[in-house]
């Protein structure tokens, strides 16, 4: 795993444990007998340790943290080492040197770097910190401000940024690992009689004061709001600033156990792996074979549309958008067009940018423009009929194999595909909106959806960089069905005696950035209150006559009319609404419906257990493949906070048998597969695992 060689009077170790030379069991073993071998050979003058393959170290192994400590690799113990070694060592970096790669980097006497690399300590990420001397060395090397804003975004910067600040003292020409490897020996022989040792724990840290750090906290809540780990950061920067490095390196310690054993970082390790295993579907091997897409169609221009266009110009890939009127289809470019040209201000494209993605931009009203295009996704209105028809066009429009895809949010998507030839060609890519900002796409696999379009779909996901998660067929999918029952839940609560305010105060307090009255409102009551009217249409039931079909019965739809569940005075901030509160009172009235105050223990309760719950019926249908799947879909898609892992991973923290009582308690009825769990002591997680599906 450690290879060790000579460059005469240099030792040079090779950290071999591919892909991406992780720091897990038996690399400081072979590191510390590398080190071994320099201290005791007199002919060794420094040390020069290097990454092969692609990369320096990407961090800690985080498949180990749950180890037992005896079993887990020993990061501080062999850092303690390496700071402490009478020669010089040279940390010689190329790919990434993350995380832990990035502290043993540090530990070193020098570091080298192509000017290529990244370094950075994305710990918080993870709801850690850098555990082995990174919030006291970094500070030491690049200031306190720098160091706080490493650390507290978790972003990595460029090795010719890092030489700027000192974290790099020789950018290495070239490209490969070759050129590293030779220019790394040259810089160690030339500094190994350098005494004595440059050592970054005996530096001091610039830029510190008492008002950096407190606007540090200060601005915590808003950037990390309800998360423990950013906090310790900003402490043990403090720390690194005002005490000695030995009292700093010891706090650290203790206070990194606190927080990796923290249900925050179980929560967000949880995520980090669901996200990945969410690639993982049944059927779709690495010999599955993929469709390119290099082009695109888009029907309809309107907010998603346009926000569905701007993913593939931003990818590189020419898209042709179609709607039916000039007026329509010149709105929605001059609004894509918009959105680019306010990045563009925010510094984050140059307007050469925004005038090459736009030119990949082909408007026009004439469907049959989209022959050629490798895939056409249809961006309408929620409408079955209108769905059908579009289709049914596009059976007689698109090429062979092209695929077609429909971004409904609920509907059926195997009734969307049989009015056309071939079903096999159609899936469902549901965009979240603003689809252009949104993480999520789920990728809903009809019954007759091959597997080559699936993995073509899932491809597309990743190079639009969207994170992609297979869902099947039924009403709502995964997010939007889960988000139905939430809703109803919701509501029940006001009518019992709950004011919509104290809702969505009780998911605040979870760490959602939105209730879902507030989540309502910015979505349009309206959207909701025609799908009640059109099912009970459908059913020949008496039109809904529930307190949120009158409150849009008054005109008001939420943000967009400045007034919904709540008054929007300045057009987004939601302010309670005396009038609504007046409308609901009437309504319980006129119900016959008892008012009660209701506890935030018991809102939070029945709005996050009844997100379980309809996922442990999702998960029983088979309508998506893992518990994690749901947590992916719920973080990326609906706002629920990654450091509690999803809704899934929060009840397994709360214990499935307390998830399931509290149900019963308050009148629903556990899904079978969650009272069997919970009966049976077990976890969703553990269930994925039993599955091979986690």
């Amino acid at each position: 795993m450690i290879d060790q060689s000579r460059d005469g009077d240099i030792l040079i170790l090779t950290i071999n444990n591919p892909p991406v030379n992780a720091f897990s069991p038996g690399v400081p073993e072979g590191l510390h007998a590398g080190l071994d071998v320099a201290e005791q050979d007199q002919s060794v003058s420094a040390v020069v340790i290097i990454g092969g393959g692609r990369t320096f170290i990407a961090g800690a192994d985080i498949k180990t943290f749950d180890l037992p400590r005896e079993q887990a690799p020993d990061l501080r113990g062999f850092i303690t080492r390496l700071d402490a070694f009478p020669k010089p060592t040279v940390a010689a970096i190329h790919g990434t040197a993350l995380g832990g790669g990035l502290e043993v980097a540090l530990a070193c006497t020098y570091r080298v770097a192509l000017s290529g690399a990244q370094l950075g300590l994305p710990e918080v990420k993870l709801g850690i910190f850098p555990g082995a001397g990174g919030t006291q060395r970094l500070p030491r090397v690049v200031g306190a401000q720098k160091g706080l804003e490493m650390m507290l975004s978790g972003s990595p910067i460029g090795a010719a940024e890092g030489a700027q600040l000192g974290l790099i003292d020789e950018l290495i020409e070239g490209k490969t690992e070759a050129d590293l490897r030779a220019a790394a020996v040259a810089f160690a022989r030339a500094h190994a009689a350098t005494r004595p040792l440059p050592r970054v724990s005996e530096r001091g840290v610039e830029g510190a004061s008492p008002e950096l750090f407190a606007a540090a906290r200060a601005g915590l809540g808003k950037t990390h709001r309800g998360q423990m780990s950013p906090g310790m950061i900003v402490d043990l920067t403090e720390v690194a600033a005002t005490r000695p490095f030995e009292e700093g390196w010891n706090a650290e310690a203790g206070l990194f156990l606190q927080a990796k054993d923290s249900p925050q970082s179980r929560g967000l390790r949880h995520i980090f792996f669901a996200e990945r295993e969410s690639a993982r579907v049944p059927g779709i091997g690495k010999d599955t074979p993929l469709t390119e897409i290099r082009s695109a169609g888009v029907i309809g221009a309107g907010t998603m549309g346009g926000g569905i266009a701007m993913n593939f110009l931003n990818a590189g890939i020419p898209v042709t958008i179609v709607e039916t009127a000039q007026d329509a289809l010149d709105r929605g470019v001059a609004t894509i067009r918009r959105n680019y040209e306010n990045t563009a201000k925010k510094g984050r494209l140059s307007m050469d940018d925004v005038e090459a993605r736009m030119a990949l931009l082909t408007p026009t009203l004439n469907m049959n423009d989209l022959a050629q295009a490798d895939i056409i996704i249809e961006a309408v209105f929620e409408n079955m009929d209108v769905k059908k028809d579009i289709f049914t066009r596009l059976d007689g429009i698109a090429k062979p194999g092209a695929i077609l895809a429909s971004n409904t949010s609920t509907l059926d998507v195997n009734e969307i595909a049989s009015v056309t030839s071939r079903p096999e060609s159609v899936i469902g890519l549901h965009f979240f909106s603003p689809a252009n900002v949104m993480k999520l796409l789920e990728i809903v696999r009809a019954e007759k959806t091959s597997a080559s379009v699936l993995a073509t779909s899932m491809a597309l996901a990743r190079k639009i960089k969207k994170v992609g998660v297979v869902v099947g067929v039924c009403d709502g999918f995964v997010g939007n069905r889960m988000v139905h029952r939430y809703g109803d839940e919701a509501r029940k609560l006001v009518e019992e005696g709950a004011n919509p305010q104290d809702v969505d105060g009780a998911m605040h307090a979870l760490g959602l950035a939105m209730g879902p009255f507030e989540m309502s409102d910015m979505a349009g009551l309206d959207i909701g209150y025609s799908i009640r009217q059109h099912q009970a249409k459908v059913r020949g039931e008496p039109q809904p006559d529930g307190w949120l079909d009158r409150i849009v019965a008054q005109g008001r739809k939420g943000q967009k009319t400045q007034a919904g569940i709540y008054d929007y005075p300045d057009g987004r901030k939601p302010v309670p609404s005396a009038e609504m509160s007046d409308l609901i009172a009437t309504y319980r009235s006129e119900k016959g419906l008892q008012s009660r105050t209701i506890s935030p223990q018991e809102i939070t309760e029945r709005l996050a257990y009844s997100l379980v719950n309809e996922g442990a019926k999702i998960l029983e249908e088979g309508i998506a493949q893992r518990a994690g799947d749901i947590d992916v879909i719920y973080i990326y898609g609906y706002g629920f906070p990654a450091y509690r892992g999803g809704p899934m991973q929060y009840a397994d923290e709360m214990g499935l048998s307390n998830v399931a009582a509290a149900l019963e308690k308050y009148g629903q009825t556990p899904a079978p597969l969650l009272k069997q769990l919970a009966d049976e002591g077990k976890t969703f997680g553990a269930w994925d695992k039993e599955k091979g599906r986690g």
